[in-house]
Parts: structure tokens; C-alpha cells; sequence
């Protein structure tokens, strides 16, 4: 079984348990300004969890495309990626955990054929703050699970929640025994690494109070995700998923290219699976839209690229990302993005490889620079770790260049800098890549609000051709990119922040209306309309119908009246990159 064949088999299951598909989202959220990137199939029908009607019904379903960084610097084992696909089910105040977990069973069992004698599940073992779920196990019991093969476990194990208030409850994971060789124990041990999850049922039966308390939740939800990749090599009888149809032809290519193979020299295989998981990252991000910079998506962009070139040094190639790219867009041509963009992809990728090869020879040159003379034969930690943070040097590389000028590094020291570089770059991006859940407060409501009417203000003072680029919002301040080509003036900022606050002091009342994407186009709503939507969509109107201040496809959330929003100010006006502005605004 390969992935489109996977996904195929899923979603026409659930499509007859009365699923609507919903579409393969972007990377780059959208109305959800609180994660760089989607690294979960629910990040796109966060506000539906919270409660907002979804366009579609209740039960909805989809495979989605992630990225998730937290584990980057683990990718060159056989497992860890960067890019994933994510299978999706959600159930949104409908069913609840006995059908949940029927049609898990069922999906698992009967379409993919796993033999009961190969399959185990973890409940929620209870705590002082939640019971134990004894439901979950009972509809385990009676699908014919053995009790040998349900494991009760902690909440670090079988509990989902936000670091804020919100939806939260126990989970119920599903195991695959993968040995062909040696019959699966009797007794589930989710400590044996040889049982693999294949799949999570997460229980969202209660609400945590912003004091910390567990209460049961009005809106019931079940939310599934399962990843494509895992349960393809798994499903293969493959223990390394690098063997699998998603990945095999990237490696082959790189075998090609290096003249090396694969799984015969530990250290050149991780270099291979880090160059085919960090490019395939690369090929999905670019034709989202993001190219190479030196902040948020670009930059996690730039370091994977060249991260990847870095390891091609490693095995001895150069000059290849657009051959691994090609191999990437070969498997992957059941994504239309993809087709699309694929000269825009290619170009990117040349153009920042080339720019790295550059900046690999001036930190060579740097090095010969800083070791040229040294006295006590030893190149400080402070000056490795310049070479690491200018010039994009590992630590090995920056070891490999000193053994054989005879000079030691200082080791220590340059981990004491990179560990404060690390603390520093945490706290700047804090949150970034958690759920977007905990941030969808009363304070960040009334800011995603204000850039609606922000927009609007904008068009009307600068052009209809101002587009958003992007936002961020946090609790204390929005931030709005758009395109325009020159510095506001401080007539045209003070204009617009005239404008956002008259609206605001006329009181004017929120709407949200459900259509197809064509008729909301025909009334004149703002939306993307070249990405792929819903069959229907929400419409949010902030004002009269007939002549709205604001009118655009989102998903939320938003308050009922902008007299909510108390006055706007706007704080800074700049520059964000090549024909974007960026505007920092609060909420006074």
C-alpha cells in the first residue's frame, strides 16, 4: 500500500460514516496567526472545536499537510520528520467516544486488515483532576480487544490539552505489533518499542477553566489523526520509513548523484535522509508561498535548505537540490500547488543554494582568518560559535576544518553560547509552534476583528490592490503585512486609523453567513479564491449588507459588535520585505 492508496481508503470510509471532506489546507495558517506553520490537521477548524458551526456539519474529515520543526535536530533517524501528512476525522459536538472508536476499529481492521493478534490501544489511567476512562476501555472490551491489550496510562501519555484555558480530555491510542517474525506478547507493554501508534483518538470531553479546573465540556469533540507515513512503512513490514514508496525514490536519486548507498555507512545514511526529508520540507513550504529569508517561515525554510546542502558536502555532491526536488514532485503529483509552482520551487531552491555555496567559502576564509597565528593552538567557543551563527557552519564541520590545522575547540564554551543563543531564540518565538487553541482569548478576538476592519481601511485609503500578506496576533498587539509598494505616508496612517475607529464608534454589527465560494465571490467578499475551499464557506460582514465596511471569508473568531473593540491606535508602519509593509497596531 502506498500513500494516495492510504488515503484513498480513508477518506472514503469515513466519507460513508457521513463525513464531509474538507480541503488539504496551506502550510501557512490562515486566521490563525498564532503557529508559523499547520502541524496538525485540526490547526485549520480550530474555532469549530471552540464552537462556531462549521459550513459542512458536524462530521467532517481530510488528510493535511504538516510541518512540524520541534524535532528537526532528531531528522537522520528512520522515523523523525519535518514534513508529514496527517489523516483527520472530527466529530464537532456530534458523535462521541463509543462511534469514535468504533470507527477506528473498524478503518483499522476491516479496510486496513490488521489482525486483532497484532493490534493494542492505551486508555487514560485517571488522575485527582479526571477519572479514569473506563468508557473508552468498555467499547475496547466489547469490539473484542482483550483486557491483556489495553494499557491504562498516565496524562503525559493519554492526555491532550492547551498550556491556557480550553477543550481537553484523555486520548485512547491505537498500536500495530510490527515484528513478522516474532508473535505479538500477550500483554500490551507500550514501553516495547516494537508496538508502533498508528493512530490517536483524542476525547475532548472536558473544558479547563482559566483557575485550572476540569469541568465537562457543552461541546463534546473527537478529533483522530493518524500519519500517512507511519502507517505506510508500517503497513510494509518496513522498520526504516526512508524504505517507504514516499521517500525511496528521493533516496535513490541521492544515491545516484553521491555514488554511495544507502544503509551501508551509518553517518553518510543520516546525511541522506536529512538532505530527502529537509527538501521535501522545502519543496511544500516554497510552493505555499514562503521563500528563503532570515525571519519566521523563511527562515525555518532557509535552515533546512541549507541544512540539506550542508550534508550534500557530507557524501560529496553540490548543485543538486533541484534533482532532489524533482523526485519530491514526481511522488507527490496528486498536489495541484505543487504542478503549479514548480518552476517557482526549483528556482528558489537554485537560488539559495547557490547563495549558501558562497557563504561556505567565506566562513572558510573567516576560519583561516581566526586560527591564522593562534598562540595556544585552540579556537575559542565564542569564535565557533560566529562561525556557526554567520555562516551557517555546524560544530562538525567547524571540528573537521580545525583537526587538520592541528587546533583544538573550545567545546564547552561554544555549548554555553549556543545554549543562550537557543534560550533567546525560544523565548522570542514562544508559542509559535504550540496550538493555536490557548490563544483564541477575549484580547485576540477583538484584535482579529480589528484587521478586518484594518484591511478594509487600508483598500479604501491606499487601493483595492492592497493585499494581505500576513498577520500575528498576540493578546497585546495585532500585526498586519500587506502589499504596497512604498512607506505610508503619516496623512495615509493617520487615515486609516480615522477610519478603523469611526467604524468602531458606530457600532456596527457582526454577521457570518454560510455559501459556496462562488457566491460569496459574486458578493463580493474578499477571499483566496486561486486556494481550494469548502464546498461552503462562513462570510463575516461587519456592517449594513447591502454596503458593509468589511466583507470576507474567515473562519473566525470574531465579536458580534465592533463597539467590543474600544479604540484602535496604530504603533509602528515598515517595511516587511520586497513590496510588503508590515503595521503593528493596539487595541486601547
Amino acid at each position: 500500500m502506498d500513500r494516495k492508496q492510504l488515503i484513498k481508503a480513508y477518506i472514503d470510509f469515513y466519507k460513508s460514516k457521513a463525513h464531509k471532506e474538507i480541503p488539504n489546507a496551506s502550510l501557512i495558517p490562515v486566521n490563525n496567526p498564532t503557529v508559523l506553520f499547520t502541524t496538525a490537521g485540526m490547526h485549520p477548524i480550530i474555532t469549530y472545536l471552540l464552537g462556531q458551526p462549521h459550513p459542512l456539519g458536524k462530521r467532517l474529515c481530510n488528510v493535511q499537510r504538516c510541518i512540524r520543526t520541534q524535532d528537526i535536530d532528531d531528522v537522520g533517524d528512520s522515523y523523525h520528520h519535518t514534513f508529514f501528512e496527517m489523516l483527520g476525522n472530527w466529530s464537532v459536538g456530534d458523535y462521541f467516544k463509543k462511534e469514535a472508536i468504533e470507527f477506528s476499529f473498524e478503518f483499522f481492521t476491516k479496510i486496513l486488515k490488521i489482525p486483532l493478534e497484532r493490534f493494542a490501544v492505551s486508555c487514560f489511567a485517571g488522575d485527582k483532576t479526571a477519572s479514569k476512562d473506563e468508557e473508552a476501555s468498555k467499547v475496547w472490551l466489547k469490539l473484542g480487544i482483550s483486557k491483556d491489550r489495553i494499557a491504562f496510562l498516565p496524562k503525559e501519555d493519554n492526555w491532550w490539552e492547551t498550556p491556557g484555558p480550553g477543550p481537553c480530555g484523555p486520548d485512547t491510542e491505537m498500536f500495530y505489533w510490527k515484528l513478522n517474525n516474532k508473535p505479538a506478547p500477550k500483554v500490551f507493554d507500550p514501553k516495547d518499542k516494537n508496538w508502533i501508534e498508528i493512530g490517536n483518538d483524542v476525547l475532548m470531553q472536558y473544558e479547563k477553566t482559566k483557575e485550572g479546573n476540569y469541568i465537562e465540556a457543552k461541546q463534546k469533540n473527537i478529533d483522530f489523526g493518524g500519519g500517512v507515513e507511519r502507517i505506510v512503512s508500517t503497513l510494509n513490514g518496513l522498520e526504516d520509513n526512508y524504505l517507504a514508496p514516499h521517500f525511496l525514490p528521493i533516496i535513490k536519486q541521492i544515491e545516484k548523484l553521491s555514488e554511495k548507498k544507502y544503509g551501508k555507512n551509518e553517518k553518510e545514511t543520516k546525511s541522506m535522509r536529512i538532505i530527502a526529508d529537509h527538501l521535501k520540507a522545502a519543496v511544500f513550504i516554497i510552493a505555499d508561498g514562503i521563500t528563503p529569508t532570515n525571519s519566521e517561515q523563511g527562515y525555518v525554510l532557509r535552515r533546512l535548505i541549507r541544512r540539506a546542502i550542508r550534508h550534500g558536502r557530507n557524501i560529496g555532491i553540490s548543485h543538486f537540490t533541484n534533482d532532489i526536488a524533482k523526485s519530491v514532485l514526481e511522488i507527490y503529483d496528486d498536489y495541484q500547488i505543487l504542478k503549479n509552482n514548480k518552476q517557482k520551487i526549483l528556482s528558489e531552491l537554485e537560488k539559495e543554494e547557490i547563495r549558501f555555496l558562497e557563504t561556505l567559502e567565506k566562513g572558510i576564509r573567516e576560519f583561516e582568518k581566526m586560527t591564522n597565528g593562534l598562540k595556544l593552538k585552540e579556537l575559542s567557543g565564542k569564535n565557533a560559535f560566529l562561525l556557526y551563527q554567520s555562516y551557517g557552519f555546524p560544530l562538525e564541520i567547524i571540528l573537521e576544518l580545525a583537526k587538520e590545522e592541528k587546533i583544538k575547540v573550545d567545546e564547552k564554551e561554544f555549548n554555553k553560547e549556543f545554549e543562550i543563543h537557543q534560550n533567546l531564540s525560544r523565548t522570542a518565538t514562544e508559542g509559535k509552534f504550540k496550538s493555536g487553541l490557548q490563544d483564541h482569548t477575549e484580547e485576540t478576538t477583538k484584535l482579529h476583528t480589528a484587521t478586518h476592519l484594518l484591511d478594509a481601511a487600508l483598500r479604501k485609503v491606499l487601493g483595492n490592490e492592497v493585499q494581505q500578506k500576513g498577520s500575528n496576533i498576540t493578546p497585546e498587539r495585532l500585526r498586519f503585512d500587506f502589499s504596497f509598494n512604498k512607506k505610508m505616508t503619516p496623512e495615509e496612517i493617520k487615515k486609516v486609523e480615522q477610519l478603523v475607529n469611526r467604524a468602531i464608534s458606530e457600532k456596527l454589527l457582526i454577521t457570518r453567513q454560510e455559501m459556496s465560494p462562488e457566491q460569496a465571490k459574486k458578493s463580493g467578499a474578499l477571499g483566496f479564491f486561486e486556494h481550494k475551499y469548502g464546498d461552503i464557506v462562513s462570510v463575516y460582514t461587519i456592517g449594513e449588507m447591502k454596503n458593509p465596511f468589511s466583507k470576507e471569508i474567515c473562519t473566525g473568531p470574531h465579536v458580534n459588535n465592533t463597539s467590543e473593540l474600544g479604540k484602535f491606535k496604530i504603533t509602528k508602519e515598515e517595511a516587511s520585505s520586497a513590496g510588503v509593509r508590515r503595521i503593528k497596531a493596539v487595541l486601547e
